[in-house]
């Protein structure tokens, strides 16, 4: 899937020789949503270790993280359209296991999932800790991960922080929701909070 997505930005970037910053930053995002959402019905599970479903079989897996982790939502008839590691081939220098790719047959079942996910926040396989995410393209994920650090302090200071989206970042601070898409506009809005410029000192 990483490698389709790449070569369609090739073709894009091929195109755009003459066209405007703007119009080449918008082509970007309007092929960053259509992966988007082909994935939107896809879930990431992170942590699970290599060659338990040679086995068992990744369906099997996904039930038994259900089962152990959702009891109640076991028995509400998930349908998977198919399961597998990304990336397809194993790279032996690889430090942590593939990610497990679940294709579910409809998006309200992995809302559902994510949701419990959200509310139960320790989420383990055999006592192994994991964790569990939308699928996005690679463009997204990246601009979500950008915002992890941040994510954490905002967390450990009970700000009830969210990645919304694309890649905004959610929290609240005096009893209201602030959502921010880019660093930049944290970092004004910081200006005027002293207390929350204090918490994000470093980062920003």
């Amino acid at each position: 899937m990483q490698k389709n997505e790449s070569v369609i930005w090739k073709i894009e970037i091929t195109h755009s020789g003459q066209q405007t910053e703007n119009q080449v930053k918008k082509q970007g995002s309007n092929i960053r949503d259509i992966w988007d959402n082909i994935k939107r019905a896809n879930l990431r599970i992170i942590g699970i270790p290599e060659g338990v479903e040679k086995d068992k079989g990744m369906e099997n897996i996904f039930e038994e993280i259900i089962d152990g982790n959702f009891p109640s939502l076991k028995d509400t008839g998930f349908k998977i359209q198919e399961a597998q590691r990304a990336p397809n081939k194993l790279n032996p220098n690889r430090p942590t296991p593939r990610h497990i790719i679940i294709k579910m047959a409809k998006v309200s079942d992995k809302e559902r999932i994510l949701k419990a996910a959200r509310e139960k926040q320790n989420v383990t396989y055999k006592g192994t800790p994991i964790r569990r995410s939308a699928d996005f393209s690679t463009e997204t994920l990246q601009a979500r991960r950008e915002w992890q650090e941040i994510f954490k302090v905002l967390k450990g200071k009970n700000m009830q922080p969210r990645i919304l989206y694309p890649a905004r970042i959610s929290f609240k601070i005096e009893g209201e929701i602030k959502i921010f898409p880019k660093k930049q506009k944290l970092k004004e809005y910081s200006n005027t909070k002293p207390r929350l410029k204090e918490i994000l000192k470093g980062l920003l």
